[in-house]
């Protein structure tokens, strides 16, 4: 039985032609980028090519790029240097309460530092409101960190409303776009945004890399103590491999951005229509404001660690939000800020997400099989 892979908003496969690019850097390319001498230099010019392509796509100034080993250490770079550099003007955070872990465990921290953190709150849609945000802003907020796209239903948060409101404010602006950066066209001379969080293996990228943007001009506090890398925001010897593999993904994304978006929105389609075709299921969130490569579904009277478990043995690879430990469930705490932490949904609802390793045909074969496991399961 062919496995098929339906996991991509965790992680998703390397593109051949990022790992040609990295294995030729290994190979020929093992100076470091501090280094003054010709080795050095060869191996600052790879770094330098990296970082404006990167730029260059989200129409930044090179030196607004850190790079970064991920976006974990991006969202805290953005989240507590941030806040350490500017509690001088106040110690107000918001955010919302389905953000990333990388964002509520860096708010948790802050707080246990003193400084006041505003959770908002989400519709059944998964969507902040703007009118929301705007009554819980204070004179004394420093910093609003809301993400793009949810890692977890898709739902498309109001970045550009938002970012309209804090560029008259004195809050510095952050999200993560992780799951956004793929699929739309971002650009900072338009949207006033003060820091972005990418990771690389997000878009067929390679691991343990990604970038922190930051526009010119925020104060922000570097969190490593060691060299002057990074224009001294991020020290530690740059990966100068996964840079260029992080460049060549880049480079592949830019290519057929509008193509595989619409292919994704095939995939999603012909998915649902299968899966609706096998069993009953409800959506979680509303279609039409979630990105077309995630697709959060509730399968009544079902168990997440039940489903997964069986999934896995039919070769179908998904997850949940739900984190399944000693035989119990604790409930995904999106869809609990959705529904409710007592509602069904937080415990039986599994999170499909499509991408490069799929096709029509093995995203209906997939949907099929979910379909008789859970028909099976009832």
């Amino acid at each position: 039985m062919e496995p098929i892979y339906l996991d991509h908003a965790a992680t998703t496969p390397v593109n051949p032609g990022v790992m040609e690019a990295m294995i030729s850097v290994y190979q020929e390319t093992f100076g470091n980028a501090s280094s003054v001498h010709q080795f050095g230099r060869k191996a600052r010019k790879l770094l330098d090519n990296a970082r404006l392509t990167i730029a260059e796509s989200i129409h930044a100034k090179e030196k607004e790029i850190i790079f970064t080993s991920g976006g974990t250490e991006a969202d805290n770079l953005a989240i507590i240097g941030t806040a350490l550099a500017n509690q001088h003007k106040g110690k107000h955070i918001i955010t919302t309460s389905i953000e990333h872990h990388a964002v509520l465990h860096a708010v948790e921290y802050l707080e246990k530092e003193g400084f006041e953190v505003e959770y908002l709150p989400v519709d059944e849609a998964g969507q902040v409101s703007i009118k929301d945000f705007h009554s819980k802003l204070r004179d004394d907020t420093i910093l609003v960190s809301i993400m793009m796209v949810n890692n977890e239903t898709g739902a498309v948060q109001p970045i550009e409303e938002i970012a309209e409101i804090t560029a008259e404010h004195q809050a510095y602006l952050h999200s993560d776009i992780v799951q956004a950066y793929g699929l739309y066209s971002i650009d900072v001379e338009k949207l006033p945004i003060d820091m972005l969080t990418v990771s690389s293996h997000k878009i067929n990228g390679p691991k343990g890399i990604g970038f922190l943007y930051v526009r010119e001009g925020t104060l922000l506090q570097s969190l490593q103590y060691g060299g002057e890398q990074e224009r001294k925001r991020r020290a530690g010897t740059e990966n100068i491999p996964a840079a260029v593999g992080f460049e060549q993904a880049v480079k592949l994304l830019l290519e057929n951005r509008t193509d595989r978006l619409n292919h994704y929105k095939k995939m999603k389609h012909v998915f649902l229509e299968k899966l609706g075709e096998e069993t009953v299921f409800n959506i979680n969130g509303e279609e039409e404001s979630t990105v077309p490569t995630i697709v959060n579904v509730s399968f009544p009277g079902m168990n997440v660690e039940t489903l997964l478990t069986n999934f896995d043995l039919s070769g179908i690879a998904a997850s949940s939000g739900s984190a399944c430990t000693a035989g119990s469930v604790e409930p995904s705490h999106v869809l609990s800020a959705m529904f409710g932490s007592e509602d069904p949904k937080t415990t039986n609802s599994i999170r499909f997400s499509f991408g490069s390793a799929n096709t029509e045909e093995n995203v209906a074969e997939a949907a099929m099989r979910v379909g008789q496991i859970v028909k099976r399961l009832s």
